[in-house]
């Protein structure tokens, strides 16, 4: 098999230093996996994802696999004395194109390394159209217990701006093939504010969320990043960037739809029926927790040091088949870095942000936006907690400028 050359400037990463395990154990821990494979490339997609096509005989499934379960055990080593993970998330890229067997061996693989924890939350994405009642079946038997499905829009003309190519009545065909699996949790990912949606083709993907009865909904604002088809065809003028307004309208109109319906916020993207619906490897995300990110171009997080891999699937198997470590860098946080992140994540989640976590500068702030009817403080002094408002979530970003100083 041909690969991808590995540069004589490489090095192996040093170990994390005692300070970042020290509190190994006592913080959440989970284990992120990403897959980098995609039958498409969706336009406007800028995640780390590849081809057939575009890989030819550099990687394949079978060579991510086995280096999937040498980092693994490269991780279990670095961290020592590992906690077990309580979360598992199974990311990417297409997840689904590893089909059942490939999935379960994924968390074999997991498993076998970190052990899960009496109650762990395993997740993958999906995509509707590579999934199956016997593919449910399949995962579930591995010992999956959440599965999330990229829906973005029951409109047809808005997934094909979106380069998408499910049909639109897949996604909630497939959530109901996944709860009749078993399945408990079952999320559907939206993306409002795509060029040409109407009003009415939000009603429509709303309405389809609702019937497939799922208990976990994720809606993000389409963002056109740099380097993606949609940015180019943006640029060329084929189509109008995104309205901020009809961003924040959309915003407050699924909020309010999926409020009705029982389904309340806990992040600002994120809706859920209750809280054992909400996705705990997510909140260790936002609640400052540690994870090992294992695969081409996926990010880690141990005690402040953040690290991540190198992209390319080919590069990424030769060093870990060489013995080497596939990190490409890392960066330590300093206090100010973890306060500004502590600030930016915490207030995203519907518990708030400690006031205790706040200068004095900052708890000022505080105090001017709940005045201004951005959050709501339990307490104004430094025992209180602050939590966006519905007005404050659609000015999340500039509310956490002004508490961070």
């Amino acid at each position: 098999m041909d690969v991808v050359p590995v540069p004589d400037t490489h090095r192996p990463p040093a170990g994390l230093p005692e300070t970042a395990l020290a509190g190994l154990g006592t913080r959440p821990f989970g284990v992120y996996v990403h897959v980098p494979f995609c039958a498409t490339r969706c336009g406007y997609c800028d995640f780390n994802t590849y081809t057939a096509g575009e890989l030819g005989s550099a990687a394949s499934p079978r060579s991510w696999l086995d280096a999937l379960r040498r980092e693994l055990e490269l991780g279990a080593e670095i961290l020592g004395n590992a906690p077990q993970a309580e979360t598992v998330f199974v990311g990417g890229g297409t997840p689904s194109m590893l089909g059942a067997d490939g999935l379960a061996e994924v968390l074999d693989g997991v498993r076998s390394v970190f052990g899960l924890a009496p109650g762990a939350e395993v997740t993958t994405e999906s995509n509707p159209e590579s999934t199956s009642p016997e593919f449910f079946a399949g995962i579930r038997d591995a010992g999956y217990t959440r599965v999330s499905l990229g829906m973005q829009s029951a409109a047809r003309h808005v997934l094909k701006v979106l380069d998408r190519v499910h049909t639109p009545g897949r996604p909630v065909d497939a959530a109901r093939e996944a709860r009749a699996a078993g399945f408990e949790h079952v999320n559907l990912d939206l993306i409002y504010g795509t060029p040409g949606e109407r009003v009415e083709d939000l009603r429509a993907s709303l309405d389809a969320v609702l019937s497939a009865g799922v208990d976990h909904v994720s809606a993000y604002a389409l963002i056109v990043e740099d380097g993606t088809a949609l940015a180019r065809r943006v640029r060329r003028g084929e189509l109008p960037a995104p309205d901020d307004d009809t961003l924040a309208s959309y915003y407050e109109m699924i909020d309010s739809v999926l409020a009705g319906a029982g389904l309340t916020w806990y992040e600002v993207s994120n809706w859920a029926s209750d809280e054992a619906a909400r996705c705990r490897h997510n909140l260790g995300y936002w609640q400052g927790g540690d994870w090992w990110g294992a695969g081409p171009g996926a990010h880690s997080h141990v005690g402040g040091v953040r690290w991540w891999n190198v992209k390319h699937p080919a590069k990424y198997s030769s060093l870990l088949a060489e013995g080497q470590s596939p990190e490409a860098d890392r960066e330590v946080l300093t206090e100010e870095d973890q306060h500004l992140e502590r600030i930016m994540l915490e207030l995203r989640i519907s518990d708030g942000l400690a006031l205790s976590a706040l200068d004095e500068s900052g708890i000022k702030e505080a105090r001017a936006a709940a005045a201004e009817g951005l959050l709501e403080v339990s307490d104004l002094d430094s025992r209180g907690r602050a939590v966006l408002t519905d007005r404050g979530r659609l000015l999340a970003d500039a509310v956490v400028r002004r508490l961070a100083g």
